[in-house]
């Protein structure tokens, strides 16, 4: 019998920014976009009565829930507290599967001869929480799916383990929404045909399931019945990081563009340092108006250094760029990650340029990814974190030497 673990990290963005602040503790918090394109990427408990959730837009989150604290983010930061879980879990589950920033799964399988899996669970979530402060729900079962579904049940800030054998009367009374693979549509779909509750699916034929919804139709009675015998996929070390920007208006301000691209190069490579990674391989993307999306890659010696990417990601811009027409998005990719730190060149003042990376990236680790930087990048406020709204401290800006 197998005994899997779902760990699912609360409000997680929100979590974050009142670790970093108290003061927005018991307030209503929504993370994302600020402008008339942006999304809520995380809405605290305190918003939720309101109507407000992730993935609504944030113009319509702030005319529902108008005294909330809304908060730019900081992927940079949210990327190192979801390490510092990573690590935890690594050192101490067998099988880990890392399935998103903030959402793991663990088989424990075994581990009940020695230990007991519930009790192995308990301690883990507790080590969690009180090494990085952050709160975590998990839902132990015999599968991905029911134990999932289990921490979505424990939530907020809990645990739940359901028994072998009783994975269908725990689903059962359960919204047929909270059943993983059932979005918006095919939950519109289902409660046209009277299906509201997991129950009533499981009371059905499969053949009745699939004639409505094909192939989805068996996947969801299946784990309607909680039947599910999906393997973990292991976590492995990601291969590539990247940034995007999508702007407000589509522009062709070739001034702010090169600004945000090397904004966006500036903190891509501090992220490197500060994972120990180097990159050789710098990819550039830009879409259109008429959303048509081109990239242009180029292979590069491996570096971590500002210095050395920022240059090749302008020269691949400005190959790619066509001046004719409204740019929407654009984005920097650097990938063929390896472990391992920069070697400055013998033919660079070596000890002055690596003094400066590490004085800058001490200053970052403390005050955020943005709190110091390249003047040629002033005014890319769109990345990295945005002031915070009870700290109205300037940012330190580093002059820009041109080369």
């Amino acid at each position: 019998m197998r005994s899997i673990l779902h760990l699912d990290l609360d409000t997680f963005f929100v979590s974050v920014e009142r670790l970093l602040d108290s003061r927005l503790n018991g307030r209503p918090i929504l993370v994302g976009g600020t402008g008339d394109r942006g999304v809520v990427s995380a809405a605290s408990y305190e918003a939720r009565p309101f109507g407000v959730h992730s993935g609504m837009s944030m113009k319509m989150a702030r005319v529902l829930c108008p005294e909330a604290v809304v908060i730019k983010g900081n992927a940079g930061t949210y990327t190192q507290y979801s390490k510092a879980v990573t690590e935890i879990l690594k050192n101490d589950v067998p099988v880990l599967e890392k399935a998103s920033i903030d959402e793991f799964y663990a088989d424990l399988t075994g581990l009940d001869k020695y230990f007991g899996c519930y009790k192995f669970a308990s301690e883990l979530r507790a080590k969690i929480i009180k090494e990085t402060g952050l709160p975590i729900s998990f839902g132990l079962s015999v599968n991905k799916t029911v134990s999932k579904v289990a921490t979505g049940e424990a939530k907020p800030n809990n645990q739940i383990k359901i028994d072998n054998g009783f994975e269908k009367s725990f689903l059962a009374p359960l919204s047929i929404k909270k059943v993983p693979s059932v979005g918006g549509k095919t939950f519109q779909s289902l409660c046209h045909l009277g299906i509201k509750k997991v129950g009533t699916v499981q009371q059905m034929p499969v053949e009745m399931m699939e004639s409505v919804f094909g192939k989805h139709g068996r996947t969801i009675w299946l784990k309607c019945n909680g039947i599910d015998n999906r393997e973990l996929v292991q976590y492995h070390e990601r291969k590539s990081i990247s940034s995007e920007r999508t702007f407000g208006k589509d522009t062709t301000d070739i001034h702010k563009l090169k600004t945000i691209i090397r904004a966006m190069a500036e903190n891509l490579a501090f992220q490197l340092r500060n994972g120990q990674k180097l990159t050789s391989c710098v990819t550039v993307k830009i879409r259109y108006s008429d959303f048509n999306t081109y990239t242009k890659q180029a292979k590069i010696a491996y570096t971590a250094a500002d210095h050395n990417l920022i240059p090749k990601v302008l020269e691949l811009f400005d190959n790619l760029y066509n001046k004719r027409l409204l740019i929407r998005l654009v984005g920097v990719r650097f990938s063929s990650l390896v472990s391992g730190n920069y070697q400055m060149s013998l033919f660079e003042d070596t000890q002055k340029t690596a003094n400066l990376y590490q004085a800058m990236d001490a200053i970052r680790n403390k005050y955020g990814s943005r709190s110091v930087y390249r003047a040629s990048t002033f005014g890319a406020k769109t990345i990295g974190s945005m002031m915070n709204p009870f700290n109205g401290e300037p940012p330190i800006v580093l002059a820009h030497r041109t080369q």
